[in-house]
């Protein structure tokens, strides 16, 4: 029943107000922002695009993956 309430409060998520940083010097790529307790990641090159949301523990799964290269397109499968 919580999740279900995390789930329906990240869905509903005001991020209109939000202060969106920029990875690096380029405003086209990818940008976060923390709004109430949630991290927002959307692409800069459309502002009024879709935005994804984590918690702070699937913010924390998401870049440990990244650095692990967990998401990188020629990473062999793990045996």
């Amino acid at each position: 029943m919580a999740a279900q309430a995390a789930d329906r409060r990240k869905i509903e998520l005001d991020v209109s107000g939000a202060e969106w940083r920029s990875a690096g010097d380029d405003p086209n790529g990818v940008q976060i922002a923390f709004v109430d307790g949630y991290i927002a990641m959307r692409n800069g090159a459309e502002p009024d695009g879709p935005a994804l949301i984590f918690t702070p523990a699937e913010w924390r799964a998401f870049v440990l993956g990244a650095r692990d290269g967990e998401f990188d397109p020629n990473r062999q499968p793990e045996a």
